[in-house]
């Protein structure tokens, strides 16, 4: 399955699929266009960590792009 959104609904999904708190997800930056693999069982529940696809570096320089955009507002 692929989900497409915008980043606060997939903060919410990233939020119920890892068990992060309020505090925790607030914290946590989701680099635009940068896919994020999650792995399920059976019951729709995660399987294993979480993992952005691509350059790791280029991921990096994502996120903190994100995060920049919340410090200017």
């Amino acid at each position: 399955m692929l989900v497409v959104a915008h980043g606060n609904s997939l903060r919410a999904l990233v939020k119920m699929l890892d068990g992060m708190g309020d505090d925790e997800i607030v914290e946590f930056n989701i680099p635009t266009g940068v896919p994020i693999l999650y792995e399920l069982d059976g019951k729709l529940r995660t399987a294993a960590p979480r993992r952005f696809l691509g350059d790791a570096a280029a991921i990096e320089a994502a996120a903190r792009a994100v995060a920049a955009q919340a410090e200017r507002r």
